[in-house]
């Protein structure tokens, strides 16, 4: 190897005597990296905890928009059901009595049924569509009426923030 190559590496000799520290001089400079090493970890233990907090202020806030948005969507399920209750009330009093036996032009001519087919069928098809419109009408309120709590990506979310809040107060605690 040359001694001109880059890589090549001095080799160590040993520092005069007069370079050597005073071992005073050398506990003294000990001492004050400590204390600068002690300083950086109070600064780096200060910057967790103000990150630790942001944190769980953030989360809060989570929980706020969370509960913002489940009393908003369980009103709307309460109107939903209201205007339901009403539109069955104004269903009820618009149906003509089942006790008479005459039909409405309205049933006859139907889809599928012809001015020739048998008044009863008539009416039994009419019931039966009057059912299954009614059935439907059951479960889309039932639907719309389900809380928000209910619904499992709300549930997800809620369990997210709270396993999150959790564990960060356990961090803060064992820290």
């Amino acid at each position: 190897m040359s001694t001109d190559d880059p890589q090549r590496t001095q080799e160590w000799t040993a520092p005069a005597e007069d370079e050597l520290e005073q071992p005073e001089a050398a506990e003294a400079r000990q001492a004050e990296l400590r204390s600068e090493l002690a300083e950086t970890d109070a600064r780096r233990a200060e910057e967790e905890t103000g990150k630790a907090h942001e944190d769980v202020e953030a989360a809060e806030k989570l929980q706020e928009k969370l509960s913002r948005k489940e009393r908003k969507l369980k009103e709307r399920a309460e109107r939903a059901e209201q205007e339901a209750a009403l539109a069955r009330k104004r269903a009820e009093e618009a149906e003509p009595p089942e006790h008479e036996g005459a039909l409405s032009g309205a049933h006859v001519t139907q889809p599928g049924l012809g001015t020739e087919t048998d008044p009863a069928a008539a009416a039994a098809a009419a019931r039966s569509q009057y059912e299954a419109a009614e059935l439907q009408h059951e479960n889309e309120r039932l639907a719309a009426a389900q809380g928000a709590l209910e619904r499992p990506e709300v549930r997800a979310g809620l369990a997210f923030a709270g396993a999150f809040l959790a564990a960060r107060i356990l961090k803060r605690i064992f820290d």
